[in-house]
């Protein structure tokens, strides 16, 4: 796979403020759906999605859990402090672990109003966990990294429950609005499940208890993968060559029933967002990699798949790879990080279908919409426009084949 020549003006456009969806619909699956596949498009209601899909698909969405990762504290003039979770550092990198710990944890963030917080100023706060008062104590490690380092007492709950109880929800920024009460249970998708995303993935917003009904009886199987989703999902690209954009890392974990049943799988594949195409292409890249003896750590650099190769190994060959050294190391769920980058010119390995909303121009995400339906990802969004579809996180959605 090559690296192609990308004008970042080609994959722009106009998105006036009244097309972005700032509250969800009261109904979830009432959302417009529209549907492309080989040139052409329909109109329909997520809520025919079954209808959109035959037996023997495979549907796989992440299961990530959105935590309210804004905390907010107040010094003692007055002014306040809000400090945004980004990653984990210390006692572990790792987000399961980290949410679960009972002692103080390190996070990188970022600060807003940090130039009011002193250096060795430590900022306090008062907590209500189950009718428990709970006191949050914030200090900042590294001013330059904005390392900020969490403790609390008593330390008979885990962080996860501190930020439960007192943060906010992450809103994405381009909502220009406060998280309301309704956002706690709005911006997470009905089968979420393991805490650690900053951010929704939100093609996943739109299914309802019915919708999974009605696909089960269609004889769709499911699976789930797990990617943390971060706040890099909304940075812009600012960069003249594309490939030098400085691409996020997000967490995966993979049970190994995911790997089994996409070994398995003779139908399509459908991946709900664009954070599970980011699974399950970077787990067919893991395989490359075992397979060309470059370590064992589960981690996909942005630009490893465009790397000169002679023959690429077939989707089958790099699973299995994966389930070898599995079996190997008594494994049952692998764990690693990807940067991988998705842009016009990528080979899809996983996938034929994507379940996704309408993106911010000139992203990462236009990118990899692009890179699955090539030019014709104007044709979709400018009849989106046109047919009054609502963009962004709590916007509508769209269902995209290619061959």
């Amino acid at each position: 796979m090559k690296e192609p020549q990308i004008n970042l003006r080609d994959y722009e456009y106009t998105l006036p403020e009244d097309r972005i969806a700032k509250y969800p619909l009261e109904k979830r699956d009432d959302s417009k759906l529209l549907h492309y596949k080989a040139g052409n498009i329909t109109h329909h209601r997520f809520y025919n999605l079954p209808d959109l899909l035959e037996e023997g698909m495979l549907l796989v969405y992440n299961d990530t859990k959105v935590i309210p990762a804004r905390l907010i504290f107040q010094r003692e003039t007055g002014a306040k402090i809000e400090i945004f979770l980004l990653a984990p550092v210390s006692p572990s990198t790792v987000i399961p672990e980290i949410m679960l710990a009972k002692h103080p944890v390190s996070w990188e963030t970022m600060i807003g109003n940090a130039k009011k917080w002193k250096d060795g100023e430590i900022l306090k706060g008062r907590v209500q966990h189950l009718g428990k008062e709970i006191i949050l104590e914030a200090k900042l490690l590294d001013r330059d990294r904005k390392l900020v380092e969490f403790s609390w007492s008593p330390f008979d709950v885990a962080f996860v429950d501190i930020v439960e109880s007192s943060g906010e929800v992450p809103l994405p920024p381009y909502l220009n609005r406060k998280a309301e009460e309704e956002d706690k249970s709005r911006y997470q998708t009905v089968y979420s499940k393991k805490e650690g995303a900053v951010a929704a993935p939100t093609a996943g917003l739109h299914f309802t208890e019915e919708v999974f009904s009605a696909i089960r009886k269609k004889g769709v199987k499911e699976s789930e993968v797990t990617l943390h989703v971060s706040a890099g999902t909304f940075q812009p690209i600012k960069v003249d060559k594309v490939q030098e954009h400085p691409m996020h890392s997000e967490q995966i974990h993979l049970q190994r029933s995911v790997i089994e049943k996409c070994l398995e799988q003779e139908g399509k594949t459908v991946a709900v967002g664009t954070t599970s195409v980011r699974s399950l292409e970077s787990l067919y890249w893991y395989g490359v990699k075992l397979i060309e003896n470059k370590g064992e750590e589960f981690f996909v650099e942005k630009l490893f798949p465009y790397e000169t190769r002679e023959v690429l190994p077939t989707k089958k060959e790099a699973l299995q790879a994966v389930l070898d050294l599995m079996d190997s190391t008594g494994q049952t769920e692998i764990m690693g990080s990807t940067e991988i980058f998705i842009f016009p010119g990528y080979q899809f390995q996983m996938i034929e279908g994507l379940i996704t909303n309408f993106h911010q121009p000139g992203t990462t995400l236009v990118l990899l919409i692009a890179a699955m339906i090539g030019k014709d990802w104007e044709f979709v969004y400018q009849e989106a426009l046109e047919k009054d579809y609502r963009f962004l996180s709590y916007g509508d959605s769209s269902l995209l084949w290619f061959d």
